[in-house]
């Protein structure tokens, strides 16, 4: 299983948000680079990165953090926030980012996800499906839609997706575990690459992640307190399999 350390950008800084509320953010960082150096420099081998703010407006407010990570790091990073058109994904993949993460496009703009990924492979589009209650939430999680996780995931596999990366809000930045039974019904209902995100707050947390089937996690606000060790965790989720 991957592990994706997790850094989120808001006016060029490390941030974190609870249930993604733009009204109660905690500063873990000034320096992205540096943050991400840091993982690096514990074994991680894939970055996990979201423009908080494109992600509430549509605008690429931190490109230039996002392409001094890209450019300037080791491993590959994935990205998301305020992606909507296919210039917005050309963008990002021209500074090198590995893969872009679609999320109220997948929404409001199928057709968009079924371009990327015809375009530029399933390897280099993913698309973040963020739920509360089962529903989709878009627009930085400020509106919530009328799609269901499960049919939004089976019509994004049936336009060449791969990879889908599903968040609870009801669990992001609250530390008290994942919802692992919600995980496990989007895994067996769409067989698709399912990385799991919001919640994981302990390598037990990890390990009921990886029993239901998900591909990879992402974690956050865990790495930032302490709570989990990414070393640790990299070498008891990836092994030589996630080295690879």
């Amino acid at each position: 299983m991957q592990i994706y350390p997790a850094i989120d950008l808001k006016d060029g800084r490390c941030v974190r948000l609870k249930q993604g509320s733009f009204d109660d953010v905690t500063v873990f960082g000034d320096d992205p680079l540096q943050t991400a150096l840091g993982f690096v420099s514990q074994g991680a081998t894939f970055l996990h990165v979201v423009d908080l703010d494109g992600a509430r407006t549509g605008s690429a407010a931190n490109a230039e953090i996002l392409r001094t990570l890209a450019k300037q790091l080791p491993i590959p990073v994935q990205t998301g926030g305020g992606i909507r058109t296919m210039t917005d994904i050309e963008q990002k993949l021209a500074t090198g980012t590995h893969r872009v993460i679609l999320g109220t496009a997948a929404v409001k703009n199928p057709a968009l996800v079924q371009q990327a990924v015809m375009k530029f492979g399933p390897e280099a589009i993913a698309v973040g499906i963020d739920a509360k209650d089962g529903m989709v939430a878009v627009e930085g999680w400020e509106q919530i839609s009328a799609r269901s996780a499960v049919d939004l995931a089976k019509e994004m596999g049936a336009y060449g997706v791969r990879h889908i990366i599903y968040t609870d809000i009801a669990k992001d930045g609250m530390m008290a575990g994942p919802s692992v039974e919600s995980l496990k019904n989007l895994i067996e209902q769409t067989g698709l690459s399912v990385i799991a995100s919001g919640g994981i707050s302990s390598l037990e947390d990890l390990k009921k992640v990886e029993q239901a089937g998900a591909a990879g996690a992402i974690i956050g606000k865990a790495l930032y307190l302490g709570a989990i060790h990414l070393a640790e965790a990299i070498a008891q989720f990836e092994g030589a399999e996630g080295r690879a």
